[in-house]
């Protein structure tokens, strides 16, 4: 399977805006791609053709890569709802609402069935898969059972990209303690480090750069901007969005904006190492 997996050092990391930006720069180069991510959880929802609901943020990538949004993107959503309880949809099938705890004893032979079924069906049709992980892939207490980040890695046989939020300070010794606490079959996955919303002049990290890639081996595949006027809606969160520019495409404006801070060439060398990480 050709495509990598975004992970994140932690939620909001802007796993979902990376995913969509590489979605339209493939694109744009004439790769027939799709997003994809197994498991969301996410109040905000959206409806396919067919009248099946998915991730708003999955159909929201589907659109940057120029494709119908399908239900195989993202055949599992878990919607929270009252009691800590949170609906469940298998491909659109509702179940629930059902507690957290029952959920993760009940249901992970099925969410990998789910995976497995979803990839290959995408697979068939695409020539690239953009995968989108969740949270952290160094929730050390949940790995024995999660079905979205590096399990599906796994699978699906990709290679990874881990995301840090710099906005929130503590970038550097998030990207240290995460890679730190994966396995040694997992962190041999992680091919390239994407500082996400920076401000200021990107010059004045370049010390952290070289201190991230010396300490951990792994290269910075990019330091990119924060962008306050994307125009493109959140994942899971209800925040304000500033409108773009009138006359632009929200995703071309986007792919440009992430692509001229990226090492575009080490992303497409490690989309070609796919098939070969086990």
């Amino acid at each position: 399977m050709n495509g990598l997996i975004v992970l994140g050092t932690a939620s909001d990391s802007g796993k979902t805006m990376i995913c969509t930006a590489l979605c339209r720069i493939l694109s744009d180069e004439g790769v027939r791609v799709t997003p994809f991510k197994s498991q969301n959880m996410s109040g905000f929802s959206a409806t396919t053709e067919n009248g099946e609901e998915m991730s708003r943020a999955q159909f929201i990538q589907a659109y940057a890569a120029r494709t119908k949004p399908s239900i195989y993107m993202n055949p599992i959503l878990l919607k929270p709802v009252a009691n800590m309880k949170s609906e469940v949809l298998f491909f659109g099938e509702k179940i629930g609402p059902i507690a957290g705890m029952a959920y993760r004893e009940q249901f992970f032979a099925r969410g990998i069935e789910a995976i497995k079924t979803s990839l290959a069906k995408l697979t068939g049709m695409y020539e690239t898969v953009i995968i989108e992980g969740a949270g952290s892939p160094a929730e050390v207490n949940l790995n024995d059972r999660e079905i979205v980040n590096m399990r599906v890695a796994e699978i699906a046989d990709v290679p990874a990209v881990l995301v840090a939020d710099i906005d929130r300070g503590g970038a550097i010794a998030s990207i240290v303690g995460t890679l730190q606490l994966l396995p040694p079959e997992h962190r041999k996955r992680v091919k390239a480090i994407i500082i996400n919303k920076f401000h200021g002049d990107a010059s004045l990290f370049q010390e952290g750069i070289e201190f991230i890639e010396s300490y951990t081996g792994v290269p910075v595949a990019g330091v990119i901007p924060f962008k306050v006027d994307h125009g493109i809606e959140e994942e899971d969160m209800d925040r304000p969005v500033m409108k773009a520019p009138e006359g632009i495409d929200v995703y071309d404006a986007w792919a440009k904006h992430v692509k001229a801070h990226l090492n575009w060439p080490l992303i497409k060398e490690i989309l070609s190492q796919s098939g070969e990480m086990k």
